[in-house]
């Protein structure tokens, strides 16, 4: 579906205006789009073509037609317009942490500051400093998200990644003779950022292959296109990559270009061990090809089982593959269901049945509600008198919608003396607590770890939720000594969670791995504020997999009745 991409070019338009100054009415008429796009769960391109399209909240005639145009053409004129009016370095700007578009448009029309080059050559001059909103502390904010931008910089998100994935490999898969597609590279291994997607096509003709490649909808420049590789840029930013190659090499160039350097590294040189040679085309001994068509017979001629592709980081899988110790990895289909959800009672984009149904259709067994608390004002944050009402339409969701289980939660904040913001009577009547940091980020990191070890004791707190805090690319994660906090959930039996969104990943596979290790459950939540973002499971069960989680080391894979006896 073109729903998301759409979604951000009229979410940029609407950003490209605010920084000319535009009238607000206008650019919230943009922003209204975006997000009816982002939470559709059908495709939109056959709501222009049935003309239901204005029949979306927010979405009008003029608006509609621009749609349309986008699905016909690839873009949209007035968007290309807007753009072309500002200087490119502008939208770079946006993407840093405390550069909101009125800022991004102060800067430009006040001090001519065009480029991510000049402000930070500018950052402490007294002209920046006296621009209203401005000071040493939005100064500093600034200075972290550019740390947190230029350290992904060049990268996408794991959601946008596999969005491309998804596509190149439906184009591939239509092309006559084609039978095997596959992602590969660091999108193979979950990785949480993605540089190039790369993509393996075999069968067919190679040439007819890289013709529907670089011909694809939505490409914007063909980088390079050769008889057997070529490269695209899509959407300006994004870099993909497709390579041919035989059917008889299938196996061994799959395992080459999905294993990172390191791992591929430690293959090579175990193959010399045995008078062997390994390469994309296959594994050799003298002139003879010993195994090459499927990766598990490489492997197997290797003296190894078949390593998880996202173990491949050379973290000690070569040696427990050897030794026959490789664990056995959680999967999507041990997950019964999800820990962590908002609705329309906070920030969310739909009603609790909504989520309960989507839910039910994915097979889940129960699902957490956690809605954010009174504090967080920003958020819509539930009063205990709307945490009550919530609670009474979660029953009633319940009696309604059989087959799945509806459980009462809250992502409560973790307030700045470590106490969580509803009193313990409210706590205590609900199924699971999340306990969550959403403010005094800059605090010191003793004091950060104070809090949330002191959350933790509370013993109706649950599950610490996005335990660092961080957001991919915008925000670092706040000073907290992460092994104090994991030795505190091991001894008070609290949870820590896998935030399944692409913007956090949080815990992430390191800090994962490691709290198992110390015996601390984990938890998969996706945050989700849509039932258009519930898919974002996948990326939390990949992301334990690479922090070599089972299924017992998550507590998402209890039964409703296992999983209410851990929280009660």
């Amino acid at each position: 579906m073109k729903n998301r991409e759409i979604a951000h070019l009229f979410e940029s338009l609407a950003n490209i205006l605010e920084i000319q100054g535009a009238n607000q009415f206008r650019v919230n008429a943009y922003r209204r789009v975006a997000r009816a796009l982002e939470e559709l769960t059908v495709d939109v391109a056959g709501l222009v073509e049935s003309g239901e399209i204005t029949e979306i909240s927010g979405i009008g005639k003029g608006t509609a037609a621009a749609i349309s145009e986008f699905l016909e053409t690839g873009t949209i004129e007035g968007y290309e317009e807007a753009k072309a009016k500002i200087p490119k370095g502008l939208l770079e700007l946006l993407a840093i942490s405390g550069l909101g578009p009125k800022t991004v448009g102060r800067v430009w029309r006040e001090l001519n500051i065009r480029s991510l080059k000049e402000l930070k050559r500018r950052l402490h001059s007294e002209k920046l400093l006296a621009l209203p909103g401005m000071g040493e502390k939005k100064i500093e904010r600034i200075q972290a998200g550019i740390r947190a931008y230029e350290s992904g910089a060049g990268r996408m998100l794991l959601g946008t990644a596999i969005s491309l994935a998804e596509m190149v490999k439906a184009e591939m898969q239509k092309v006559p003779g084609v039978t095997e597609v596959s992602v590969a590279g660091s999108m193979r291994r979950w990785k949480e950022t993605i540089g190039d997607v790369d993509v393996l096509v075999t069968g067919g003709s190679p040439e007819a292959a890289i013709d529907a490649f670089t011909s694809m909808p939505g490409v914007k420049e063909v980088l390079a296109s050769g008889s057997t590789k070529a490269s695209v840029r899509i959407e300006e930013a994004f870099q993909v990559d497709v390579r041919v190659v035989s059917k008889s090499e299938w196996g061994a160039a799959l395992m080459y270009f999905t294993g990172s350097k390191e791992h591929n590294v430690r293959l090579r040189a175990l193959a010399r061990e045995r008078g062997l040679r390994l390469n994309e085309y296959g594994l050799f001994k003298g002139d003879g090809k010993l195994s090459s068509r499927t990766e598990r017979a490489v492997y197997r001629k290797l003296g190894m089982a078949w390593v998880p592709p996202e173990l491949r980081e050379d973290r000690g899988e070569v040696e427990a593959s050897l030794e026959g110790r490789l664990p056995r990895l959680v999967e999507m289909e041990d997950i019964r269901g999800d820990l962590h959800m908002h609705s329309v009672w906070s920030d969310g984009g739909s009603t609790i049945e909504e989520v309960a149904r989507a839910a039910k259709a994915r097979g889940y067994e129960y699902i957490v509600v956690s809605d954010h608390s009174r504090s967080l004002r920003i958020a819509n944050g539930l009063s205990i008198e709307k945490l009550e009402q919530q609670a009474e339409e979660i029953d009633d969701v319940n009696r309604r919608v059989r087959g799945i289980k509806v459980l009462k939660g809250t992502e409560a904040d973790i307030l700045s003396d470590g106490s969580v913001d509803y009193p313990d009577e409210v706590l205590e009547r609900l199924d699971v607590v999340v306990a969550s940091i959403h403010s005094g980020f800059q605090q010191p990191s003793d004091r950060i770890t104070g809090r949330i070890i002191t959350a933790m004791k509370n013993p109706h707190v649950d599950i610490i939720g996005h335990p660092t805090g961080r957001v991919i690319g915008r925000r670092e994660a706040y000073g907290v000594d992460m092994e104090r906090v994991m030795e505190a959930a091991a001894e008070t039996g609290t949870a820590l969670e896998i935030n399944c969104h692409d913007e956090r990943i949080d815990l992430n596979d390191v800090h994962a791995r490691q709290a198992a290790e110390m015996g601390v459950k984990l938890s998969l939540g996706t945050d989700s504020h849509d039932v258009s973002q519930m898919w974002e499971i996948v990326i939390g069960v990949h992301t334990a997999r690479r922090g070599w989680l089972g299924p017992e080391s998550l507590l998402n894979t209890l039964t409703l009745e296992a999983l209410l006896s851990v929280f009660s």
